[in-house]
């Protein structure tokens, strides 16, 4: 019971890494939406030109890829903009300067007034209207830039970047760590011409960045937010401000040399600032003046010159922006500029960086060169990895190189944990992401794993479970893009829907082609992958929160130890195919047809996934595999239903997920006994699966799922000495159970060592797991599982999680009142009932004539329920079933080993116990899974007592509709009244 006080809320505890992804969609919060532009009718004609300006304004927009051009609406008079900006919100305001300069003055006083933070910008004509201004757009006048319409539509797209900088400056910077280009320049006309021309270098080079390095589009667009920032002062004060605000983030600084300081012109004032920032940081400093005498004082503070008169100015400011701030390749030169290695994107940069010369490292990494290129870059956390270390930090320039690939290294891995990746051979044995291949949906399964790959790396379960590593295997997910790609490549969209034969079905696959694409990826996989592999279906439908579909398709195991690469890949292909094949099973058209659904409706993604366990003896096998389920249909004692339960076993999970003997406990109390010491030793496992090693003849086409799996005694377990932390022995002599393995006697697999002397904390770590998935997917949860007790990470075992998927039980509770209940009525009652309501409409049941029950004969009863059941939807009855043992078991020694859809018109499905026959129900079973998301009534009854039986005596008396060689068909007069208390767990079935 002391877990509870571990329990953390989730929200306390979930702490989202921030990824470079996460760091954007917070940049840029302010945005530029809403433009009101206040034009005569003369300038609206002479500048808008009958509408194409704003035809180029959005074309500006598309040619940079910033995809949300803002709405300008255009008025003409006073009176209108003030009666629109009083109806509508606005971003900016641009006014445009005709024959009546006092117009736009005196209204963007009148806006001023209304909205004190409304940016107002000036458009004049020409030059010579700008004198006329020079008072309104000073510090402190209801104007705040002047610009000149010189003809070229990116003036525009100017002044709304230079409005969205200033505004978002602050936050981006503190959030992002975006770096900043200063600009000052009093010049109307030369700041009108230098706005445009770097909005239009940076976004351009940003985009061209993007485009060589990723193709993920959300990833583009928001990566253009992390573009560094201009920013336009005209004063050398407003200047030296920003320079001790922003002097980290500061890129360069672009300066005339001529403006205001302590309110007068000042011939050097650009010089004297560039001195300031020198004497700060080593950062790209430009002067541009129209006196060619000035390069001698820019050489002097070492900066670069530009002449304002020069015919190339615009290519000037463009080569400096490419040398200078990182934008274009990354050349490595010595400190004499000889080019040593060019680097086009972050690959070529970090194989340059291992070869370069210490010199050349020691002469960019002094320059702040390639943090400077990172961040132009977009590359944000890697950036600030680097931005603490200093050259005096290291010995020599071999650790310093060291570090800096380092960094790199970790901010990539950091990058991908958690995420979805595209697929990289090289990195197929990593567990901390999941990659794919192909396009297309995940599936359910496939979108449960990267739910909890993204889960468990954004929860430090380090300081929640400290001594057990919580993992998700190695998984690549082919997209179910691929499986369309497959039909369509192969002509089977028409013939395989119609093909009944699943056996040519499946012929058919195999000698099918996939895509080159997924043929080249796969083969690479098996190159780089020498471990045995789960391949796993993942439909669309399964596992989902709206369809259960759980064990309906097949999973297919593979040794994958061929010395030969080609045979490994021959195997890889053929399981994906036949897990394609597999929509087209028998088992699963059944299954479509008793959901309702359209078998052309699912489409098939495929989980390639690295098998947990061990080799020992030439088999491979977990330690321990399991399912855990976060609500309990059957608790007793002080156990609550939230407190979940979980069954375990040894061997490979297919032994616990068909509903055999495993081991049952309660993870909030495992020490709770579910049975005695009879049933312990009666029950307990006596075989597990593994997988063959050796087998070298065994085909998928002939084998099936079982292909190379082997089915193995427990004495084989232990010979592998894997019993050892699993099992106790009965001493026969003292009546009880020991840890001495030396002994002779029964092994009873009950797991003590982990559940009641807290070898691995595996209790614990279920009981939190399923809480806060439970919390997280804001539904019951069903978790499967494998324990690996060898030393991992940090020297400790390591829990596998292989899938997690919803427990969708589709009910209302509903107040069930048992006074009406007629004791001589009873047709049958439990104390072990799931569901919830009542039921009045049912007049069949179903039941097996106990005295002709034989387990060695339970398939031919599961075909003929198969058919009684096609019946029963034809006619469109619904059933009460009722047999011996479990329903739906894959071991058909202990019960009837049906699928769901053989059973699908069952309303109330009745396990019972019979003298020689004990029951112990079906959870944790595919089978279960599908019963219970169905809301079909599901109950046990163990043993014939005063509050659970079934009345036999009373339904053999009854003249059966229909019999078969072991079942009988009553059908009442009147229909059943069927009582289920989900809370009580009580039901009870009635004649009438």
């Amino acid at each position: 019971m002391g877990t509870e006080n571990h329990y953390v809320e989730l929200s306390k505890i979930f702490k989202r890494k921030k990824s470079d992804q996460d760091i954007f969609q917070e940049l840029m919060a302010f945005k530029v939406t809403e433009v009101l532009l206040v034009a005569t009718h003369y300038d609206s004609y002479s500048i808008v030109r009958e509408g194409r300006f704003f035809d180029k304004i959005f074309g500006e927009y598309l040619q940079l890829n910033l995809f949300s051009a803002p709405r300008i609406t255009s008025v003409a008079t006073y009176d209108e903009a003030l009666s629109l900006i009083s109806k509508r919100r606005f971003d900016m305001v641009i006014l445009m300067a005709g024959l009546d300069k006092q117009m736009p003055v005196s209204l963007s006083q009148e806006i001023r007034r209304e909205n004190s933070e409304l940016p107002i910008l000036l458009m004049v004509n020409n030059n010579e209207d700008l004198k006329y201004f020079d008072e309104p757009s000073s510090p402190g006048g209801s104007i705040d830039k002047v610009f000149v319409w010189n003809g070229d539509s990116r003036v525009f797209l100017a002044m709304i970047k230079y409005v969205e900088d200033k505004k978002n400056v602050a936050n981006d910077v503190a959030v992002g760590d975006v770096r900043i280009i200063l600009l000052v320049e009093d010049s109307q006309r030369y700041y009108t011409r230098y706005l445009p021309l770097l909005y239009s270098i940076i976004m351009t080079q940003t985009q061209n960045i993007l485009t060589e390095e990723t193709s993920d589009q959300t990833h583009k667009i928001l990566k253009m937010r992390v573009r560094p920032k201009v920013l336009l002062v005209s004063s050398y004060e407003e200047a030296v401000e920003i320079v001790d605000h922003y002097l980290d983030n500061l890129i360069c600084v672009i300066s005339d040399v001529k403006y205001s300081r302590n309110g007068k012109l000042d011939r050097n004032a650009g010089v004297d600032l560039i001195k300031y920032v020198k004497s700060k940081t080593t950062l790209p400093a430009l002067l541009q003046s129209s006196d060619p005498a000035n390069a001698q004082k820019a050489q002097e503070v070492d900066a670069d010159f530009i002449d304002k008169n020069s015919d190339t100015l615009s290519m000037d400011i463009y080569n400096f922006i490419h040398q200078k701030l990182g934008f274009g390749n990354f050349v490595f030169t010595n400190s004499r500029g000889i080019i040593l290695a060019t680097a086009r994107n972050l690959k070529e940069f970090i194989r340059c960086l291992q070869d370069v010369p210490p010199e050349s490292l020691l002469y960019h990494a002094q320059r702040n060169g390639i943090s400077t290129w990172l961040m132009a870059r977009g590359e944000i956390s890697i950036a600030k990895r680097l931005r603490p270390y200093r050259i005096e930090d290291f010995d020599s320039t071999t650790k310093l190189r060291m570090k800096i690939l380092d960094v790199f290294e970790e901010a990539r891995m950091e990058r991908l944990r958690g995420r979805v990746v595209q697929f990289d051979p090289a990195m197929v044995h990593m567990d901390r992401f999941v990659m794919r291949i192909g396009d297309g949906s995940f599936g359910g399964k496939g979108r449960g794993l990267a739910f909890l790959s993204n889960f468990i790396e954004n929860i430090d379960f380090n300081s929640i479970v400290p001594e057990l590593n919580i993992k998700i295997p190695p998984t690549t997910i082919l997209g179910a893009g691929e499986f369309t790609a497959f039909l369509e490549k192969n002509n089977f969209q028409k013939s395989v829907y119609d093909e009944k034969d699943y056996e040519e079905v499946k012929k058919r696959f195999l000698s099918a082609r996939l895509s080159d694409e997924v043929d080249r990826k796969l083969r690479q996989y098996v190159e780089y992958m020498d471990a045995p592999l789960a391949v796993r279906s993942s439909g669309l439908f399964e596992d989902s929160l709206l369809q259960p579909f759980a064990g309906v398709f097949t999973t297919y195991v593979l040794p994958n130890n061929d010395p030969n690469p080609e045979v490994r890949f021959d195997q890889l292909a053929s399981a994906v195919k036949l897990v394609y094949a597999s929509i087209f099973s028998p088992t699963a058209r059944d299954y479509f047809d008793a959901v309702h659904y359209k078998i052309d409706e699912e489409k098939m993604a495929v989980i390639i996934q690295k098998l947990v366990g061990q080799k020992a003896h030439e088999r491979f096998y977990p330690h321990v595999s399991g399912v855990a389920q976060s609500f309990n249909y059957y608790p007793f004692s002080y156990m609550k239903p939230e407190d979940g339960f979980a069954v375990i076993g040894v061997g490979l999970g297919k032994y616990v997920v068909g509903g055999e003997k495993a081991w049952r406990f309660c993870p909030r109390f495992p020490n709770l006994e579910l049975s005695s010491l009879g049933d312990q030793i009666k029950d307990s496992q006596d075989y597990f699966y593994a997988v063959d090693l050796e087998d070298t003849s065994s085909t998928l086409m002939d084998g099936g799922e079982d292909a190379f799996v082997r089915k193995l005694d427990i004495t084989e377990a232990e010979e592998d000495g894997n019993l050892k932390h699993c099992a106790m022995v009965y001493d026969i002599n003292n009546d009880r159970l020991t840890t001495d393995l030396s002994l002779r006697g029964p092994r009873v697999l009950n797991f003590a060592n982990i559940l009641k002397y807290d070898l691995v904390p595996l209790p614990h770590a279920l009981d939190v797991l399923l809480r806060y998935f439970r919390e997280a997917m804001g539904a019951p949860v069903e978790i499967e599982f494998a324990l690996d007790l060898d030393a991992g990470p940090n020297g400790y075992p390591t829990l596998w999680l292989l899938q997690i998927k919803p427990l969708i039980r589709l009910e209302n509770h509903v107040d069930v009142n048992f006074d009406e209940v007629k004791e001589e009525r009873i047709v049958l009652k439990s104390e072990k009932g799931m569901g919830n309501g009542r039921y009045e409409h049912i007049r069949d049941l179903v039941f097996m004539d106990v005295e002709k029950f034989d387990r060695i004969k339970t398939r031919e009863m599961a075909a003929e329920m198969a058919e009684l059941n096609k019946k029963m939807e034809k006619e469109g009855r619904e059933y009460v079933l009722i047999g011996p043992g479990r329903w739906g078991t894959r071991d058909p020694s202990t019960g009837i080993p049906v699928y769901w859809s053989q059973i699908s018109q069952a309303r109330v499905v009745v396990e019972m116990g019979l003298p020689d026959f004990p029951l112990d129900a079906s959870l944790g079973s595919h089978f279960f899974h599908n019963v219970t998301s169905m809301n079909v009534g599901y109950f046990s009854v163990r043993r014939t007592t005063d509050v659970e039986f079934v009345d036999l005596d009373f339904l053999q008396e009854q003249t059966p509709v229909e019999e078969t060689k072991y079942f009988k068909v009553i059908q009442f007069e009147k229909p059943l009244t069927i009582l289920m208390d989900g809370k009580t767990q009580k039901a009870v079935v009635m004649w009438n």
